[in-house]
């Protein structure tokens, strides 16, 4: 049986507006562990998602983790 989440197409995001990180893979806590998050959402263009939502990026489909980063997941296939 096939999962079916929804996820919010985005666009790029803009530098000028507020953004959470985003990394590559969610084991990469060792390198976002010194920086100060204490948000329980993930920020996106100056919209806050809560932690497990997904949103399609242009051809990335991100999701929000603990922490408050977004995490690349693979590609959107949204389009």
């Amino acid at each position: 049986m096939t999962k079916h989440i929804d996820v919010k197409e985005v666009g790029a995001p803009d530098p000028e507006r507020k953004n959470s990180p985003i990394f590559d893979d969610e084991n990469q806590e060792y390198e976002y562990e010194d920086l100060e998050l204490e948000t329980g959402v993930c920020y996106f263009n100056d919209v806050a998602y809560p932690i497990g939502a997904y949103v399609s990026s242009g051809d990335e489909l991100l999701h929000c983790m603990e922490r408050g980063v977004w995490v690349r997941t693979g590609a959107s296939r949204t389009k």
